[in-house]
């Protein structure tokens, strides 16, 4: 009995104490759990609606970014969007969509395909120049030769969404 109120008392004393820095952790503004490492007096970001300049056409592609991008904000951030003049700034377009070979067997003939997507992202922190960037990012999603690119295309394109918007919210809000 003695051993397990001793336990107890020393679970009591740590637990205050993780609560605690917890709240300071928080209560900094620069950090926060979801990984991000935005300054309290950044209230608003505008994400714009992305741009399309791939020679390539995917029609859907621009606003399947742009919404998961936004969505990425929504969930991860307590940054109000708003429409223009956000405290953050980000504007992004498509600059490339090719599909080229990934692997080759035997006789020289394709095994495997990829789909390569590239978009350019300016950020802005009007606050906070020093964070502005203007890169680069791409993602690459491979499928089987056999298949037609139309038959595989929309889950190709939520991969390499999915990778180039993590990318962009990394080097924009969480700057590893």
């Amino acid at each position: 009995m003695k051993n397990k109120l001793h336990k107890l008392l020393m679970l009591a004393g740590t637990v205050p104490a993780f609560v605690f820095l917890g709240l300071m952790a928080q209560s900094c503004g620069v950090y926060s759990f979801s990984g991000t490492s935005i300054q309290p007096d950044i209230k608003t970001i505008s994400i714009e609606y992305f741009g399309y300049k791939a020679l390539t056409v995917n029609p859907s592609l621009a606003g399947n970014f742009t919404d998961a991008m936004r969505e990425k904000f929504r969930k991860l951030t307590k940054l109000e969007q708003v429409d223009e003049d956000g405290d953050l700034d980000l504007y992004c377009e498509v600059t490339g969509y090719a599909v080229s070979t990934a692997g080759v067997g035997a006789n020289e003939v394709a095994t495997m395909n990829r789909l390569t997507v590239s978009v350019k992202a300016v950020f802005k922190n009007t606050k906070y120049p020093e964070d502005d960037f203007d890169k680069s990012f791409s993602a690459y999603a491979d499928f089987d030769s056999s298949q037609l690119l139309d038959s595989v295309q929309d889950s190709l394109c939520e991969e390499i969404i999915e990778k180039i918007v993590e990318d962009i919210f990394t080097a924009s809000v969480a700057q590893w």
